[in-house]
């Protein structure tokens, strides 16, 4: 028996227990404004007027413990219909974080690594962005995080606009940094980039992210954003039918 007829039988199969989605209940009680204002942001509005030509919005985060690891064996190009090699058997050459900022409507990154995470090492990518042009003279500067132990509540928001009065902090809500963008970038980060992570060093980390920034700004356009808050209150709405379908099915069996 062929290997490809035992992939084409398991292909075919109705069950497939080694697929499946995960889920997250909603517990944040403020969950679609905090959801409702980053949204509009993506769709230039904030407080239901247009966001004006000299308002911008910036999407960041942290990319922690991005390793360096040297496999003990050289990595294998791909060929023709040959996936690449990568041996297992690797040395540690340490880790740093990867902080990039995105902006949502002009499709430019700027990052930098850092050795740790934490406010300082956040603060010097908001440094570096709202020092240059256009966004020092702004009228307002969006920044959208998720609760991160960096930027998270109202200090991190009033630190923020002390630094840079023009700056804004907009927060995701609990368990909700799929609306964040910057999380798209990192994916393509995870795959273009760290994937199959054989580096010698961390310089060689930082250089081949660096040239990947310089490529994605050269090239990249804006990632087509299609949830808006009318999608997230359909998507509210179906979870509340579903919670009141359950209670009234758990209700239904404790009375039987």
């Amino acid at each position: 028996m062929s290997a490809s007829t035992v992939r084409r039988w398991i292909d075919q199969d109705a069950i497939k227990p080694w697929q499946y989605r995960s889920w997250i209940f909603i517990t944040a009680p403020d969950f679609r404004p905090m959801a409702a204002r980053v949204l509009d942001l993506y769709a230039r509005t904030w407080d239901r007027e247009p966001l004006g030509a000299d308002e911008y919005v910036i999407s960041a985060d942290e990319k922690t413990s991005i390793q360096a690891r040297c496999r003990c064996h050289p990595t294998l190009a791909p060929g023709q219909a040959r996936a690449m090699r990568v041996n297992h058997t690797y040395g540690r050459g340490g880790a740093l974080a990867y902080l990039a900022a995105y902006d949502v409507h002009a499709a430019k990154v700027f990052g930098r690594t850092e050795p740790r995470t934490g406010i300082d090492p956040f603060m010097n990518p908001v440094a570096q962005v709202m020092t240059q042009e256009p966004y020092a003279s702004a009228k307002r500067v969006f920044w959208v995080v998720d609760n991160g132990s960096s930027h998270r509540g109202k200090k991190a928001a009033d630190r923020l606009a002390a630094a840079f009065p023009n700056a804004v902090l907009v927060h995701t809500p609990v368990h909700a940094s799929w609306s964040n963008q910057v999380e798209i970038f990192f994916s393509v980060v995870q795959r273009k980039v760290v994937s199959p992570n054989d580096f010698t060093d961390l310089a060689q980390v930082g250089d081949r992210l660096r040239a990947f920034e310089d490529r994605h700004n050269a090239q990249a356009q804006p990632f087509q954003w299609k949830f808006t808050t009318s999608d997230l209150d359909d998507l509210l709405a179906r979870l509340d039918r579903h919670a009141a379908d359950h209670q009234e099915e758990s209700s239904f069996r404790l009375t039987a």
